[in-house]
C-alpha cells in the first residue's frame, strides 16, 4: 500500500500539535509523518490500518505511533449514516522526538524516553492502569497553555515511558512499503465489505470474489498481510460492534449477539472473553460509567 507523506501542521508558538477532532469521520489517506502521534479515540469504529496490522478499533482507545510509521483509521460507515446526528471524536497529539529540545533524550533521568520512541516504531496499544491515567491528562492537555501545556506533556511521556501494559501492534513497521496500489484498493474492499455486511454470514467464497482472487489465495493473501485469519478478523470486527452496544446499554446481551452477526449466545460469549478477557457482563460493568461521562462532557 503506497503511504502519503503528511505534513502535520504545528504554529511558531507551539513545540508540538495538540487537536480536539469532532468530525463524520478520520478520514481514508493512508499516510506516515516524522512526528510521533498519541491517538485517543473518545467515540468512533471501525478499521484501523497501522503498519503491517489490520484491527478494528472502538470508543475509548489509545494508541501511540512511531515516527514514519504508516497509518489510517477507517470508519464503519453503516453506523454513521443510520445515526446522522453522530460524529467520531479523538484527541490527537503529535510530536517530533525532539520537540522539547534535542538534549532532553539525552538526559540520564530521561532513559525510558528514547526507548519509549524506539518500541513506538511498531505502535503501542495503551491499556490498563497506563489509559486510566492518560485519558483525563489528554482532555486538559487541550485546553493547556504556556508552561503548563508542557508539564502535562511531560506527565503523559512519563506514563507511557514507565507503563507496562503496552501491546505492540504491527509486526514489521516497514512491511506496507513494498506494496503497491493494488493491495491498497483490495483491502479498502475488503474493510468496508466486512464493515458493511459483519450482521450477515460472510462466506469464504464472498469475500474471495470481492478481492477478485481465489478463495485459497485470498486466505494466503490475507493472511500474510494481516497476520490472522479474515474469519478472526470478522469475528474482531462483530465483537467490537457488542462492545459499542453493551456500552450504549439499549438491548440485552442476548439480543445484541444476534446483531453482531453471531447465531448462537454461547459461542458469542466464547469469543467475546477471548477477545475482551471479560464477560459482556464484567466489560459493561467496566466501561458503562465512563462512556455516560463522555458523552455528557
Amino acid at each position: 500500500m503506497k503511504a502519503h507523506f503528511h505534513k502535520v501542521p504545528v504554529s511558531a508558538q507551539s513545540s508540538f500539535s495538540i487537536r480536539h477532532d469532532r468530525k463524520p469521520n478520520f478520514g481514508t489517506t493512508w499516510h506516515y509523518h516524522p512526528e510521533l502521534e498519541l491517538h485517543y479515540v473518545i467515540k468512533g469504529e471501525g478499521v484501523r490500518l497501522i503498519g503491517d496490522n489490520i484491527s478494528n478499533f472502538s470508543s475509548g482507545e489509545i494508541v501511540l505511533l512511531g515516527a514514519n510509521l504508516p497509518h489510517t483509521w477507517r470508519c464503519n460507515e453503516e453506523y454513521f449514516q443510520c445515526n446522522p446526528d453522530l460524529e467520531v471524536e479523538a484527541i490527537v497529539i503529535q510530536f517530533l522526538p525532539e520537540c522539547l529540545g534535542r538534549y532532553l533524550l539525552g538526559l540520564p533521568e530521561a532513559y525510558l524516553v528514547p526507548k519509549l520512541f524506539e518500541k513506538a516504531k511498531s505502535g503501542l496499544l495503551i491499556e490498563g492502569d497506563a489509559h486510566a491515567r492518560l485519558a483525563p491528562l489528554m482532555l486538559a492537555a487541550v485546553e493547556a497553555t504556556d508552561l503548563d501545556r508542557i508539564i502535562i506533556f511531560l506527565s503523559i511521556l512519563k506514563i507511557l515511558s514507565e507503563a507496562a501494559d503496552l501491546q505492540t501492534i504491527a509486526a514489521d513497521h516497514h512491511a506496507f512499503k513494498k506494496s503497491n496500489e493494488s493491495d491498497s484498493q483490495r483491502i479498502n474492499k475488503v474493510c468496508n465489505y466486512t464493515l458493511s455486511n459483519y450482521k450477515n454470514e460472510i462466506t469464504l467464497d464472498e469475500i474471495a470474489s470481492i478481492s477478485n482472487l481465489s478463495v485459497t489465495s485470498f486466505c494466503r493473501y490475507f493472511k500474510l498481510i494481516t497476520k490472522k485469519t479474515y474469519y478472526d478478523f470478522l469475528i474482531e470486527i462483530r465483537i467490537s460492534q457488542s462492545c459499542r452496544l453493551l456500552i450504549e446499554d439499549k438491548l440485552p446481551t442476548e439480543v445484541i449477539c444476534f446483531e453482531c452477526g453471531f447465531n448462537n449466545v454461547s459461542n458469542f460469549y466464547r469469543h467475546f472473553k477471548k477477545i475482551t478477557k471479560m464477560t459482556p457482563l464484567e466489560y459493561k460493568r467496566k466501561y458503562l460509567r465512563n462512556y455516560r461521562e463522555l458523552v455528557a462532557a
